[in-house]
């Protein structure tokens, strides 16, 4: 292997050399030191309120280990330079439910004491619980991993960014919903399934009068500080960066908080009752491995669509791209790391990235240094930041998510731009929040789907018309500038043409071509076949055994076109067949419908009265007709008929094989009646499905197909521009049929 290659091979598997070679110190250290020190601050009391929020035995450095390994490898797999890998709320009251559904209870109550731990029946329970707990996380760990070895990554590149904005807005209510248990400290037994935000919301309406002002005055100190801190400017190097009022208020109510007891919830009620002890990895259990794997799944996708969805909002806004498969293993070893410490599923932080964003933040160095200064602080000073109202954190949360709820603002302007992605943006939305963030996904991502493929095998085509004295082709409907050809009908394909749509595409052709199919009798079936035998007879050589068997006898066509019926109109115009003759002595009165979009050819006229008298002349179908007695006149082109149909399928990407098939049959049935279809910019890909699809013939033949469509048209000029070199497909037509009809018995 190659040095180069190899070089682009670890590039790929470590995406931090990717930033980490092209690192401009002068411009970017500082920033993303401002950005560490932020988001390591907050990281410390985040994950104490992890704790508090699942109410899980973890010892606390557990979790301060836990998140350090977790937010280093994605430094080095990951490839957002924005993302703080951390416990998300959501998740933590999923896996508290997940352990409530398989009958384990939390052991910790605020009632609570250390004296617990002596009892063995309690011991016993609290490291089930744990084992649990990081079986769970390595479980989706596994999963995710081999998700990315079959590439699902790939599935973010169909959901559009209305489907992300939607996601993340939903998200962002579920995670203000689950504040309100810091804010007014009242605890509820939360809902799960179907509807649960608005369960919750009622439980919640319903508990308010016991809610704790104190910490409800706090909180709104705390966004208020927030709200203004977002007036103050700080420029470093002409470029603009937010003021760490995070930093500064955690740091100011940590202290406050250790001199003054606030009346207030604080994740010391929970930390205090775990004893301060490193509990080593542990094989995971095994024995529920069909209850946890229900559960793992939808941890799994829910902790990596996350992730990616709040990347690619960073990435779009700092212009650069994400490797989306990469991230799906990059937080599939996040979850293992944090398994092997019995913690809780991770994904990204939201609050985490905003802040590490708007602090400056360039690149996962910012995340690197946090987590350092995380884990330093928390190891030497981790008892002061228990004592912080659980109220000033929530504000902190609720505050930095209020940005994704913006989006409501652009849904009017996403009606009149595109209602598709209207449509999209309600459903995801509507999906994810009354049914959470696992079901919800799942909808949205398959009503996108749909969508997708309907919008993409939806038939749309126009009629063009030429502008005068150029080869350009535009839109009838669009331009007053075009006009359209004498004699020729242009139709373009804007999509491609399947068994989804192929029946649109039929249609349309018939409507503007004003005709209509009509199934051909047994007769003509059976005239059909007879030529198709005959055909095949006269090919093969000859008839030994070494030869293959001949393929069934195929039929060009079972429908036949005629004038389509219209109010008023006499019936006899739109009730004919294809090809109609009479004997009368020696004189032949016959009449074949030629037809154009609005004109058709005429065979030889007559009136009725002349119909009559040759109908009292015919012989019955019984007899004998002289074939030296029947001849057709030449056909007498009326003024403007339609001879030829030019499809453009310069924007058509492919033609599966029942589209084939129809195609090749509407070319045959219009050109029985005078019609050429002719093919233009036809790319060669699509050329290639119709050889495989065995779609050419000795009729359709790649004669008809050309390179552009003004030398389509400058063909169809040529060899229509006299009379005399008509095709005379009706006369051909009509003496084939005849003679095989006098062959089976049967007469027109």
């Amino acid at each position: 292997i190659s040095w180069g290659r190899f070089g682009k091979i670890a590039l790929k598997m470590f995406p931090v050399f990717s930033w980490l070679f092209s690192y401009q110190f002068r411009e970017w250290f500082l920033r993303d030191v401002h950005a560490g020190l932020s988001v390591g601050m907050f990281q410390i009391p985040q994950v104490l309120l992890g704790l508090w929020l699942t109410r899980l035995p973890l010892p606390n450095i557990n979790g301060f280990l836990a998140a350090f390994s977790c937010s280093m490898t994605y430094v080095i797999f990951g490839t957002s330079r924005h993302i703080s890998i951390g416990s998300f709320s959501i998740l933590n009251v999923v896996a508290t439910n997940v352990l409530s559904t398989l009958n384990f209870s939390t052991t910790l109550s605020f009632h609570g004491s250390q004296d617990n731990f002596s009892d063995p029946t309690f011991m016993k329970d609290y490291m089930k619980v744990l084992t649990l707990s990081a079986s769970i996380t390595l479980l989706t760990g596994i999963l995710q991993l081999l998700l990315a070895c079959s590439c699902l990554g790939f599935v973010t590149t169909y959901m559009p960014k209305t489907l992300v904005d939607a996601y993340l807005a939903a998200a962002a209510l579920h995670v203000i919903v689950s504040q309100f248990t810091f804010i007014f400290d009242i605890m509820i037994v939360s809902h799960k399934g179907p509807m649960s935000i608005f369960y919750n919301l009622f439980h919640f309406l319903v508990a308010l009068p016991k809610a704790n002002a104190t910490g409800i005055l706090l909180f709104l100190l705390g966004m208020a500080a927030l709200q203004a801190s977002k007036s103050i400017r700080i420029n470093y190097k002409r470029s603009p960066v937010a003021f760490p009022m995070e930093l500064v208020l955690i740091i100011t109510v940590t202290i406050i908080s250790n001199l003054i007891h606030f009346h207030a919830e604080s994740s010391s009620a929970v930390v205090s009752m775990i004893p301060e002890r490193f509990l080593p990895p542990t094989p995971p259990v095994l024995s529920n491995l069909r209850e946890i794997i229900l559960h793992a799944f939808p941890l799994a996708i829910v902790s990596y669509f996350l992730l990616v969805f709040v990347g690619e909002r960073c990435a779009s806004r700092h212009n650069y791209d994400i490797a989306s498969n990469q991230d799906l293993i990059a937080v599939g070893l996040c979850n293992i790391c944090s398994s092997f410490f019995k913690s809780f599923v991770v994904s990204c932080t939201i609050s985490g990235t905003v802040i590490q964003e708007k602090t400056g933040g360039k690149t996962q160095l910012a995340a690197a240094i946090g987590a350092s200064v995380m884990l330093g602080i928390a190891l030497t000073l981790g008892r002061f930041f228990q004592t912080i109202p659980n109220c000033i954190l929530a504000a902190i949360v609720v505050f930095n998510v209020l940005p994704f709820l913006e989006k409501f603002l652009d849904v009017p302007i996403l009606w009149k731009r595109d209602k598709y992605h209207f449509v999209i943006w309600l459903v995801t939305f509507a999906g994810v929040l009354c049914l959470g963030l696992d079901v919800g996904l799942v909808i949205a991502m398959a009503f996108t789907f749909f969508i997708i493929t309907v919008r993409s095998h939806r038939m749309k085509m126009v009629v063009l018309g030429q502008i005068p004295n150029t080869n350009i082709y535009r839109s009838l409907s669009a331009y007053r500038a075009a006009k359209e050809i004498e004699g020729i009908k242009i139709f373009q394909c804007c999509s491609s043409i399947s068994f989804a749509n192929m029946n649109c595409f039929k249609n349309y052709l018939l409507h503007k071509m004003d005709m209509k199919t009509v199934p051909l009798d047994e007769s003509e079936m059976r005239a059909f076949i007879s030529l198709s035998l005959s055909d095949t007879t006269v090919e093969r050589k000859c008839s030994c055994d070494c030869d293959p068997p001949q393929p069934p006898p195929r039929i060009p066509y079972t429908e036949k076109l005629v004038k389509r019926r219209h109010a008023g109109s006499s019936s006899s115009s739109s009730s004919l067949n294809l090809v109609r003759w009479s004997k009368c002595g020696d004189n032949l009165s016959s009449r074949t419908l030629l037809v154009g979009a609005a004109q058709y050819l005429s065979y030889g006229l007559r009136t009725e009265k002349n119909e009559g008298e040759e109908r009292r002349a015919c012989p019955s179908p019984g007899s004998a007709i002289d074939n030296s007695s029947v001849r057709f006149e030449q056909p007498v082109p009326l003024p403007c008929p339609v001879h030829t149909i030019i499809l453009d399928f310069s924007m058509v990407q492919f033609v599966d094989a029942i589209g084939s098939e129809l195609l090749r049959q509407i070319i045959h049935m219009f050109h029985n009646i005078g019609i050429t279809v002719l093919i233009a910019a036809c790319h060669s890909s699509v050329i290639a499905d119709f050889e495989k699809s065995d779609f050419f013939d000795s009729r359709v033949t790649k004669e008809r197909f050309f390179l552009s469509l003004h030398d389509a048209v400058l063909a169809a000029l040529d060899k229509h521009q006299n009379p005399d070199e008509l095709e005379p497909a009706g006369q051909e037509f009509a003496e084939d049929l005849q003679a095989e009809q006098q062959q089976v018995g049967y007469f027109a």
